[in-house]
């Protein structure tokens, strides 16, 4: 074994509430952690300007601070947090080989992916320009939703995701017009006769969004196209939800670990095992239901746990 090969018991890959509450367990369980943050540090909840859902801040909190002190924590316990992120892996064999930044080779007696997954955007730079701000773009209406009670808003998408957030923000919002690009539901029928039915949703179909317009701080309207009158249209909206679905932070671990067809990674069921054993994974790289910070944690607790007992059988 080469000398600039580091050999660890447990590599977190990954941050966020799933890699930093596997990064506290394994440390206390004495597995002495090595935690790379990933291109995102603190994860997607860092896009994410007040978190009101996540039990013990009854006032509330951003998500960036929330992620300062849950690496905190894990530090307080002996977690080795790094810069970079995993560029490569090899699983064939016993010794769970990973490289950092393409150069730097890890040999790990465990692993637990927690590299999460990105929402899609539409890609307009108002767009980014008001998530950036946390004034009224939004890829979660659980997360997000109770900011804009009794307010006007627009969601973009057509699958069950869509439909579900749209009837979700029906109950809260005074308004909900649904942009829908193409000229059908790619949502499930029972899903879209929900949405369909629901009285203050609107439904606009075959309709682009051009532009989210704003102050430069917070979100006053939306600019849409109608492709079928080729005309826009003005839709005054105080938020605006993107729901076009997730891309799963899974591509480098493709050729080892066994994943669904949209990406996500195929933990055995009530486990964080993979189909590699003592790979393990947490958080949202696996998770296309729920989605939270709360559930993410639950898992990257689950993930040390997982981990802690191979490595027991082991010895």
């Amino acid at each position: 074994m080469s000398d600039t090969i580091e050999k660890i018991k447990c590599l977190i890959i990954g941050s966020g509430p799933a890699g930093y509450t596997a990064a506290i367990y394994a440390a206390r369980a004495n597995m002495f952690p090595v935690l790379y943050q990933g291109t995102q540090p603190g994860g997607q909840l860092t896009t994410t300007n007040e978190v009101e859902n996540f039990p013990g801040y009854p006032e509330g909190v951003t998500g960036p601070e929330m992620m300062v002190q849950l690496q905190e924590q894990a530090k307080r316990f002996g977690t080795d947090v790094r810069d970079g992120w995993a560029t490569k892996v090899d699983f064939s064999g016993s010794v769970h080989k990973v490289w950092i930044n393409e150069t730097k080779e890890i040999h790990a007696d465990t692993v637990i992916i927690s590299t999460g997954a990105s929402a899609k955007y539409l890609g307009l730079a108002s767009e980014q320009h008001y998530l950036q701000m946390g004034g009224g773009v939004s890829a979660c209406a659980v997360c997000d939703g109770f900011f804009y009670r009794n307010q006007e808003v627009v969601i973009v998408g057509a699958g069950d995701s869509a439909c579900e957030e749209a009837h979700y923000l029906s109950k809260l919002c005074k308004k909900v017009t649904m942009l829908v690009r193409s000229e059908k539901f790619r949502a499930s029928r029972i899903m879209e006769e929900r949405v369909r039915k629901t009285e203050n949703i609107t439904i606009l179909m075959n309709h682009d969004t051009l532009e989210v317009v704003g102050d430069g701080q917070v979100v006053t309207e939306i600019k849409a196209f109608n492709k079928t009158t080729d005309e826009e249209i003005i839709i005054p909206a105080t938020g605006f939800f993107v729901a076009i679905g997730h891309k799963p932070n899974t591509d480098i671990f493709a050729d080892y670990i066994k994943l669904d067809e949209t990406g996500y990674i195929i933990n055995e069921p009530g486990t964080s095992k993979t189909n590699v054993a003592g790979v393990f994974v947490a958080g949202d790289a696996a998770d296309h239901v729920y989605r939270q910070a709360i559930t993410a944690a639950g898992t990257g607790c689950m993930a040390a746990l997982d981990a802690e007992r191979y490595l027991a059988s082991k010895e």
